[in-house]
């Protein structure tokens, strides 16, 4: 895809972008503890890569060219190890250009190898992790390329798009759910749940899941929007140790924090039942039964939609492997049990 002139290119790259687009199924789940209550997952993992992230990631490089900030040639970098650097080498490959993702230390072989496989490369950064993000801006700077912010700008860049996938989602449910329950990486998909909600007047209510050590839920209790907790989240794309731009709180009709091993423990759970997910869908799975077990209680019959936000891909040698998991002092097995309905 080349052309002299960078309108022409611009509009032909963001016809690529669109043709990318993807309508996600959604499923049903049958769950011990969720009897009267409808389970749907919306299903990201059917994606080209395989997570959520893949819509951020195709809203961000569209927003950079509409902006003109993306080019033809544009090197284009990430800060991070996770799915967005996996996204970001697809679509950069997909529109020519060039693709560096600097990532942490102990970022996974199975994601390098991932991002080595749609076409990107990849390079271990020099700073601690939580520098990540300023180390590749400064590079993106050096070779005069755009530093794709994921954190930034995905709430404006999201809503930039139009139709996101609370739209897509309110086309394919038959009733008005009770809840809507997702995690919280950069706050965008958040967000366009809670503003869709309030677009189309709906009762349904938001809740959002967040991991130990992430900033999110103590920020929602304490009305603190600059709150940080300088820890990293051990559940890959959601929880963060500071609250980033794009998270709106008052968006959110309820925030549930979900021990690490919870959400462990429900990924290995949905690969019994034939759902092949990674851990922050099963953090996702955790909120979906506190709020079924909490309908049940007040004797409430409804819906509750979820996301399967990532799919087990990238958690095979790591999350998914119990020998990993011990060694990080973690034990699901009893909320596995909890899931099978054997306690």
């Amino acid at each position: 895809m080349s052309t002299a002139h960078p309108h022409v290119w611009a509009a032909e790259a963001l016809q690529v972008l669109r043709a990318e687009q993807r309508v996600t199924p959604l499923r049903r789940l049958s769950a011990p503890g969720c009897d009267g209550i409808e389970v749907l997952l919306k299903d990201e993992s059917a994606l080209p890569t395989g997570s959520l992230k893949y819509r951020l990631v195709l809203a961000l490089f569209s927003y950079a060219i509409a902006s003109g900030r993306i080019t033809e040639g544009t090197h284009v970098v990430v800060g991070t190890g996770g799915a967005v650097a996996v996204a970001g080498a697809r679509v950069a490959r997909l529109l020519g250009l060039p693709f560096t993702a600097v990532v942490p230390a102990k970022v996974g072989a199975e994601v390098l190898d991932r991002i080595g496989r749609e076409g990107g490369r990849w390079q271990v950064g020099e700073q601690p992790p939580a520098a990540v993000q300023q180390e590749a801006a400064a590079l993106a700077a050096g070779w005069g390329g755009h530093f794709l912010d994921h954190f930034s700008s995905a709430e404006q860049a999201v809503a930039a798009e139009g139709a996101t996938i609370a739209d897509e989602l309110f086309e394919q449910v038959d009733t008005v759910p009770d809840w809507i329950v997702v995690g919280v990486g950069t706050g965008a998909t958040s967000a366009a749940f809670g503003r869709a909600l309030r677009r189309r007047g709906l009762t349904t209510r938001l809740a959002a899941v967040d991991p130990e050590n992430s900033a999110y839920f103590p920020a929602w209790v304490t009305g603190a929007e600059d709150y940080g907790t300088g820890m990293p989240s051990l559940i890959p794309g959601i929880g963060r140790p500071r609250v980033e731009p794009g998270f709106q709180p008052a968006l959110l009709d309820l925030v549930i924090p979900v021990p690490d091993a919870a959400s462990i423990a429900a990924a290995w759970w949905l690969r019994e039942v034939g759902v092949d997910a990674g851990p922050a869908t099963g953090a996702n799975l955790w909120g979906v039964r506190h709020l079924a077990r909490r309908m049940r209680e007040e004797g409430a019959r409804g819906t509750i939609v979820s996301v399967v936000g990532d799919s087990g891909e990238g958690y095979r040698t790591t999350h998914l492997a119990p020998d990993w998991v011990r060694a990080r002092g973690l034990d699901p097995r009893p909320y596995v049990a909890e899931f099978r309905g054997e306690v």
